[in-house]
């Protein structure tokens, strides 16, 4: 039903508004408070009057798709309804709705609503796009598996219950999606004085009679049944998705943090199971989620995905649709897979390094710095780390093409990197062609001039072991590879920063000395916490400063 969404922002604070032409599945991703569940909000409440409000900050617009002469004349028969008893129809109206949604209104509106929807976006919201519209949240969907009244089976059903109760259908295509998940089967059991309750039975029933039915042995087969009430929580919020979805057929379906109280591979599998259904006529799913494994469920669906990743930084908002195939290149790389990078969608910085110690040293001191000195300290920031300093571009690339400012820290021997590995460094930060030379030119410069006079730059104290010119070029190398995001230990390596705690073991044992020596106890006085002197914790906080700034180079517009 919705053709396209315009957003009030675009790539970056001066770019053009971003327009998400729709598919099946928009997923929003980004990190918190960068906006994801208020624009669910928005795309409700436009979908519910057709105009914005007073209170919109994201959304600039919505269109909607014309239907056909036949999907007109199906959504019109199946929307006009009967009027009960002692119902008064004034002349020339008709009463529209879905059952539970009753209007009177003109006869000849539903034809003129649905074959020019954006020229009477008002009504045509208010008296079919409303109804056809699902939100659910963390707020709702575990009450959605509360009982429900039966109501008169001779009337249209009042709830989503209700609905599944008369169809077979239905009611078999929800039993399908939760035997498999959990490997019970879905059931309704109507014995309690004309309320519907939702059981989860080891057996199948062994016919609709048996679970419709109010004799002994449907009482008995009920008994037997699980009360869903009793299950986990995450059964009753997947369950509850999954029975609002098949019961309503929304043509909008809203998820704001489905994958909530769920494990990883149920949040899988609800992402493919929901997406599947969004593959359905014009169905739109609108979703915002902080799981990886949610956004891999539902591109594993096979159905047509659009990925927006938000942010909102120093009042400055960001609106990006991510490029499939990259997200795929992410998914299939069995490096990218092995590191988690599509994690790196749900947070604001990333920080890439050579080796796993070298991440687990970086990430406590930017905890530290966080806790003691928030100035320097990254916030909402993912620590990455890549299998030596030549894979690093790899992860850095692909998530500087989605906006997302991920930075590479080296230690000093990037000098050494020649041809295509220095140049996939300066490439995947994004630093202009017309750079690489005369960039290249120095780096060769710096390491035979080490070489030269025999320095080990890693253990001898990198730049500082230089003579003065030499020294004064290595700096300016460096500051420049820092202006677009690439980071070098210039003192060495990792393992050369704090050494006035005096840790000098070899790299395998270095990293548990190290936290040793920086204690575990902030009320200890020998915790080591941030001070403002030329060591890592300046060094982290040069990379904040390249985070934080809005105009940072080396990210593509």
């Amino acid at each position: 039903m919705i053709k396209d969404i315009k957003i009030q922002f675009g790539s970056h604070p001066a770019g053009e508004k971003l327009l998400i032409e729709t598919s099946p599945v928009t997923v929003f991703v980004g990190p918190n408070n960068s906006g994801k569940s208020k624009l669910l909000t928005e795309i409700q409440q436009f979908s519910q009057h057709g105009v914005k409000n007073h209170t919109f900050k994201l959304i600039d617009d919505i269109s909607f798709n014309e239907l056909s002469e036949e999907q007109r004349a199906k959504e019109i028969e199946s929307h006009t309804l009967s009027p009960n008893a002692n119902e008064q129809i004034d002349q020339g109206r008709i009463l529209f709705g879905d059952g539970r949604t009753r209007n009177q209104i003109n006869e000849q509106l539903p034809n003129q609503i649905l074959t020019n929807p954006n020229g009477h976006k008002n009504n045509f919201c208010t008296y079919y796009l409303s109804y056809k519209t699902l939100k659910l949240d963390a707020l709702n969907r575990i009450s959605l598996i509360n009982q429900r009244p039966l109501g008169d089976l001779q009337s249209s059903p009042s709830n989503n219950l209700a609905i599944l109760f008369k169809d077979d259908d239905k009611r078999l295509e929800v039993r399908r999606i939760i035997e498999d998940a959990f490997g019970l089967y879905f059931v309704l059991d109507p014995t309690n004085a004309g309320q519907l309750r939702i059981r989860l039975s080891k057996t199948a029933p062994e016919n609709h009679q048996v679970e419709r039915g109010l004799h002994q042995e449907a009482v008995d087969f009920h008994k037997e049944a699980l009360e869903i009430t009793q299950a986990s929580d995450g059964v009753k919020a997947f369950t509850g998705i999954i029975t609002s979805i098949v019961a309503g057929s929304p043509k909008v379906t809203i998820l704001d943090e489905p994958e909530a109280f769920l494990h990883p591979s149920l949040s899988s599998k609800l992402g493919k199971e929901i997406a599947t259904s969004a593959k359905i006529d014009l169905n739109r799913l609108f979703v915002s989620t902080h799981s990886s494994n949610f956004l891999m469920g539902c591109i594993q669906s096979g159905a047509s995905i659009n990925i927006v990743r938000l942010t909102y930084s120093n009042e400055v908002g960001t609106a990006r649709l991510l490029d499939k195939e990259k997200i795929s290149t992410l998914m299939k790389d069995p490096l990218l897979r092995s590191t988690g990078v599509l994690n790196a969608l749900f947070y604001k910085h990333v920080i890439v390094t050579e080796g796993d110690s070298d991440r687990a040293f970086y990430q406590e001191i930017n905890e530290r710095l966080l806790e003691f000195d928030s100035e320097n300290g990254i916030d909402n920031c993912l620590f990455i780390n890549a299998v030596g300093k030549d894979t690093i571009w790899k992860i850095v690339k692909p998530l500087r093409e989605m906006g997302i400012p991920a930075v590479g820290i080296y230690d000093i021997d990037i000098l050494k990197n020649e041809g295509s590995n220095w140049t996939n460094a300066l490439k995947s930060s994004f630093v202009p062609d017309i750079s690489h030379q005369p960039l290249g030119q120095t780096r060769s410069l710096l390491k035979n001039k080490f070489s030269e006079l025999s320095i080990n730059m890693k253990t001898d104290g990198g730049v500082n072991a230089l003579p003065h010119e030499e020294k004064e070029a290595a700096n300016n190398l460096f500051s420049q590879l820092e202006e677009y995001g690439i980071f070098t230990v210039r003192t060495g390596e990792v393992e050369h920063w704090l050494q006035n705690l005096g840790v000098t073991a070899n790299k395998s044992v270095w990293l548990p000395q190290m936290f040793e020596k920086m204690g575990s106890d902030p009320d200890d006085p020998s915790f080591v916490k941030p001070t403002r002197d030329d060591d890592v914790w300046e060094f982290v906080g040069r990379i904040n400063s390249w985070m934080s700034n809005e105009s940072r180079k080396g990210i593509p517009k």
